[in-house]
């Protein structure tokens, strides 16, 4: 990808406007976090906070603050021919505004594209590029909950969430409790349940399953540590319980599962 010019949370007063009326030249994103209006096919309309555009090069860009303040994140871009062809494999809308539930994720790979593109990391080039690939993902996933209906997040909630589910799959071990959880958080059980599940696709109780199935799978590559020390360190007491969970999660038994890595290893 060709970085022309990115910026993250760019304030303006509601006297702002843009108008390009034989385009930007390049391809531009904007993730726009307040109300706006865009003129899109020579009509006016007005757009919610949390949406998205993606210009191409040739087609006329006007947009205002819809009196109030304005906020966006902004790419000035030029795809290569894979990424151009990942958009069309997504579905992702050109020349549209598209509304999303929420825009933070968006905005968060945005601000870590921001800090790499203005660094001096030897490596910057290609983060930005990888970077720029889990956007086009995370606009895709957005675009579609959405429509679905899904993904109806209360902003005020979605750093607390996120929060929730980093320390979940950072200790896996702790004993996690829904009520404790939601205590945290002010919220009913049944609300932070609901809440955690329309913003992730899955259920508390499946995340704590997963964290400690993901981490004891790496442990088992330890030949140093028996499956019951594994089985205690992820968090179970019962080991016969820690064997039901793995197989079914991975369809094998946490042995079985050492063995064949082991054997895959030694065969390398």
């Amino acid at each position: 990808m060709r970085m022309d010019e990115i910026g993250y949370n760019h304030k303006h007063d509601k006297s702002f406007f843009i108008d390009r009326p034989e385009g930007a030249g390049d391809w531009l994103l904007l993730a726009v976090k307040t109300k706006a209006v865009f003129r899109i096919d020579g009509e006016d309309i007005h757009v919610p906070p949390n949406s998205f555009i993606i210009y191409t090069p040739e087609y006329a860009e006007y947009y205002r603050a819809d009196d109030c303040e304005y906020i966006d994140d902004w790419i000035h871009f030029g795809p290569d021919g894979q990424e151009e062809a990942l958009m069309r494999q997504l579905s992702i809308p050109l020349n549209k505004i598209v509304p999303v539930a929420d825009i933070t994720q968006v905005s968060s790979i945005i601000r870590n594209m921001c800090y790499e593109q203005y660094s001096a990391n030897k490596n910057r080039k290609e983060s930005v590029d990888l970077y720029f690939r889990l956007l086009l993902f995370k606009l895709n996933e957005c675009a579609e909950n959405y429509s679905s209906g899904g993904s109806v997040t209360e902003n005020k909630y979605f750093e607390k969430l996120l929060w929730l589910r980093e320390s979940i799959y950072r200790w896996p071990a702790r004993e996690w409790n829904v009520d404790d959880m939601a205590a945290e958080l002010s919220l009913s059980r049944s609300r932070l349940q609901h809440l955690y599940n329309d913003t992730f696709g899955v259920s508390i109780s499946k995340d704590i399953i997963s964290s400690r199935i993901e981490k004891a799978k790496d442990l088992l590559k330890n030949p140093d540590l028996t499956v019951n020390d594994i089985s205690s360190i992820v968090g179970y007491n019962n080991p016969s319980y820690f064997n039901r969970q793995f197989k079914s999660v991975f369809g094998k038994t946490p042995t079985k599962f050492r063995e064949e890595y082991f054997e895959k290893r030694d065969d390398t």
